[in-house]
């Protein structure tokens, strides 16, 4: 995809939707300043403002676009999970209030409130992208389990790598990118008379425990020519069905650990709250008027920040 290509993406998928969010936030902006009409330049300084975010949200949601591999997106969209017009529509909103409605009680600063909308907004293409990045994974691995599977059953009935990779190729379980790069260890084999640098551009490109284990052993059976490896097959495929059952308990163990994480650190904005009741709101908002305070509340909302951003990735990315 190129440049001009994504930059049409970016606009038609994001922009529009935090135009919506930031015509709601000059509503809000000129109804409050209607009730304390002290700037002149007020209108003036609006359209930079709004000029500015449509700047930063533009081009920071263009960088991801760059940023997220095209072969990722497009296997995304065809697995029917890429999020709707709708979806991120709601996303954009639920993030903007909850921004707004937290940053509010932080700092009981409409303005400081608007910015951090901004800032919010502008990191649902990041979320986005490690989405996409974590269904990818996961959609290759699913079509590793398959690949190899299906590669040791073939083996078992032709007793040939090459004939097990055709067989697999050809029978329309696989679908890209694993049948294509299938394809090329096909062509690898044939053209170089062994199986060896088939095997070594499966393993660099994929770099799973059964996939080279599997491939280790059939180098053995290949060069050594050894017998009776129905059972050593057969234990293997064992061995597979326990790692997949594995491998999908623990990801519905991580699904429900992140809905926690996500709820506790949800909460953790919840601090400021608990130390106004002990002191009253009105001695906080008194406090905020000292410089080195209003920097301490910035830096535990960045920090909150950062640690649900950190643990989105890892889950996302583990």
């Amino acid at each position: 995809m190129d440049s001009n290509t994504l930059f049409e993406v970016a606009a038609l998928k994001y922009l529009p939707v935090a135009l919506i969010i930031e015509i709601v936030i000059i509503f809000i902006y000129a109804v409050a300043k209607r009730r304390y009409p002290k700037d002149k330049t007020y209108w003036q300084k609006l359209g930079i403002f709004t000029f500015g975010v449509n700047l930063v949200i533009f081009f920071i949601t263009f960088g991801y676009l760059v940023l997220r591999p095209k072969e990722v997106r497009e296997k995304v969209k065809a697995l029917g999970q890429e999020y709707t017009k709708k979806q991120y529509t709601i996303q954009v909103i639920v993030f903007s209030v909850l921004a707004f409605v937290i940053s509010y009680l932080y700092f009981y600063n409409v303005v400081i409130s608007f910015f951090y909308v901004i800032l919010v907004i502008s990191f649902i293409p990041y979320l986005a992208y490690l989405r996409c990045k974590r269904l990818y994974s996961e959609f290759i691995f699913e079509q590793i389990q398959v690949y190899v599977t299906n590669t040791i059953m073939e083996f078992q009935t032709t007793q040939s790598f090459v004939k097990a990779l055709e067989g697999v190729y050809e029978s329309g379980v696989l679908e890209d990118p694993i049948k294509t790069d299938v394809k090329v260890m096909i062509d690898l084999a044939y053209h170089n008379g062994d199986v060896g640098e088939s095997i070594d551009y499966m393993n660099s490109k994929y770099d799973f425990y059964m996939t080279r284990n599997m491939h280790q052993l059939f180098l053995q059976v290949t060069k050594e020519g050894a017998k009776d490896t129905a059972e050593t097959f057969d234990n293997m495929l064992n061995d597979i069905d326990a790692l997949v059952e594995g491998v999908y308990r623990d990801r519905m163990d991580r699904a429900n650990f992140h809905r926690q994480f996500l709820l506790f650190g949800i909460a953790l904005y919840g601090i400021i709250i608990l130390i106004q009741l002990l002191i009253s709101v009105e001695t906080y908002i008194g406090m905020l008027e000292i410089l080195a305070m209003k920097i301490a509340v910035h830096a535990l909302v960045f920090v909150n920040t950062y640690f649900l951003l950190k643990g989105e990735k890892y889950y996302n990315e583990n």
